[in-house]
């Protein structure tokens, strides 16, 4: 059975919970839909190979109404049909903002401006920090070996 190597340390370090918790709902904030929130975190909680991520944010998707399909194909958005203009360049964001060691230029002009095209500044604004957002509790997640299923809320 697996084992997480210790508690998250969101939960050991004092004030690190409510510091994240506060960034979460700063993200949330600007008029960008919950949806696209939640499947950039799936996205990159895919990337990063996070489990309880992945496990939690498709549960959040379920909750909310979104169709199989479109949880299946968050991975391979760029061939499904399932998604949005925004949402796609959302996704587009979310890859590179995960994935900065992967090019020279980790966050392309015609990515950010397809991105631009579909939000505003302070829309940006709070995409950029809901991909830091999850890419750091998967960070979190992934060192410490936390498990899946876990999450129930």
């Amino acid at each position: 059975m697996m084992q997480p190597r210790m508690e998250n340390p969101a939960m050991k370090v004092p004030g690190a919970m409510e510091a994240l918790l506060s960034l979460a709902k700063a993200s949330t904030r600007a008029d960008v839909p919950k949806t696209t929130h939640d499947l950039v975190h799936l996205r990159a909680s895919q990337i990063n190979g996070c489990s309880v991520c992945v496990d939690l944010h498709a549960r959040d998707l379920r909750k909310a109404g979104e169709s199989d399909e479109r949880m299946f194909a968050v991975a391979a958005w760029r061939e499904a049909p399932y998604f949005t203009d925004a949402e796609r360049a959302a996704l587009a964001l979310c890859e590179a903002v995960t994935r900065l060691a992967d090019r020279p230029d980790p966050v392309p002009d015609e990515i950010w401006d397809e991105a631009a095209r579909h939000y505003d500044e302070d829309q940006l604004g709070a995409l950029v920090l809901t991909i830091a957002q999850i890419n750091v509790w998967n960070r979190l997640n992934a060192a410490t070996r936390q498990v899946a299923g876990s999450y129930t809320g």
